[in-house]
């Protein structure tokens, strides 16, 4: 009952603040304005991620929570909203913005937020020295992952309140009470924020709102699956397939054009669905539809012994394929798997 107040009330409080921000934005000139890959026509305000943070730390607060984690969590949110407002306002530089996402990191891993061991098949590996700098680029990858992924009207907000439902409901699974309020609380933010987000957007995150759900997102899954075996490492990987697997192929796309991989390109997966000739509702609903598969796969996995995990896994690493090339994600109109799997069918029908 008190998940729904938090949940019901972070929502309310999001809903009646989101119309205040774009009066802000809109008087103040903190608006994106149209123009080069953008697709809308108008300025529109993007001052998203301040109305999110506010209903979420007012969320937290409110539930009082015992766990000195959720310092990190808000100051870290503060700080990466603060850069994210710097950076949609003046434009930074792509490494500028990346040293200051690392030293937002460190916000966290001051707090003891690490990936400091991992247990495949009971074998305990420490890190180390090695253990800040693999949770910086944990942290790093999931950040920019929904930031990337940030193209479209509501969809780096629907597919992380996707992300955060399949976390709290593991976390619920795992006894962790803390993650899985923190995870309803900000659901609640977002769905409030997702009512003006969803096309016709009249709010965008901006850079300040995907970074900070990025970030929030990237520190509750380390302390959401904290015991750290083999099969629970992909878990935030899976529950996020969509953003890092969109991330992943567009870093290697700019890399084999022989440009820079922080570099802007139209080519992410839902560029990729606009060009199939979908409409700008239908693609977000299809990558909702995606992000949804992959959550679920997350959980069937969480469920599963090792033989069922190793299914699960194979299922995922080929629904992945057949998605990339679908959406001829990496590039190149090469469709091997699509192409052997029509032969397969034709071959099929014609025997019988």
């Amino acid at each position: 009952m008190y998940t729904t107040f938090l949940l019901t009330m972070s929502f309310m409080i999001s809903l009646i603040l989101t119309p205040i921000f774009i009066w802000i934005a809109r008087k103040t000139g903190f608006v994106d304005r149209p123009g080069g890959r953008k697709i809308h026509l108008k300025p529109i305000p993007h001052l998203g991620g301040v109305a999110i943070l506010i209903s979420f730390v007012v969320g937290v607060l409110v539930s009082r929570p015992i766990e000195i984690e959720f310092q990190p969590i808000i100051i870290g949110g503060a700080l990466i909203v603060l850069l994210g407002l710097i950076d949609d306002k003046f434009d930074m530089k792509p490494l500028t913005k990346l040293i200051g996402q690392i030293l937002i990191t460190l916000v966290p891993i001051y707090y003891g937020i690490v990936i400091d061991r991992i247990t495949p098949f009971g074998i305990e590996i420490e890190f180390g020295i090695f253990a800040v700098p693999i949770t910086i680029i944990w942290m790093i990858a999931i950040i920019n992952a929904i930031n990337l992924i940030d193209g479209l009207d509501g969809l780096a907000t629907g597919v992380s309140i996707i992300a955060l439902s399949s976390i709290a409901f593991i976390t619920i699974l795992q006894g962790n009470i803390f993650v899985m309020m923190i995870c309803v609380i900000l659901i609640g933010s977002c769905l409030g924020f997702l009512v003006y987000n969803f096309h016709p957007a009249k709010i965008f995150l901006g850079d300040n709102g995907s970074m900070l759900l990025g970030f929030v997102i990237s520190v509750i899954s380390l302390m959401g699956f904290k015991n750290i075996t083999l099969i629970s490492l992909f878990f935030p990987i899976i529950i996020l397939g969509v953003p890092i697997v969109d991330m992943l192929f567009a870093m290697f796309r700019r890399y084999r054009n022989k440009v820079s991989i922080v570099s802007a390109d139209k080519s992410h997966i839902h560029h990729k669905l606009r060009t199939l000739g979908y409409t700008h509702v239908e693609s977000v609903i299809l990558i909702y539809f995606m992000a949804a598969l992959y959550a679920g796969a997350s959980i069937i996995l969480y469920l599963s012994t090792v033989p069922g995990a190793l299914i699960i896994t194979t299922l995922v690493i080929f629904t992945t394929v057949i998605i990339v090339e679908a959406t001829n994600l990496i590039g190149n109109g090469k469709k091997p798997v699509l192409n052997f799997l029509r032969r397969l069918v034709h071959k099929i029908v014609s025997v019988n």
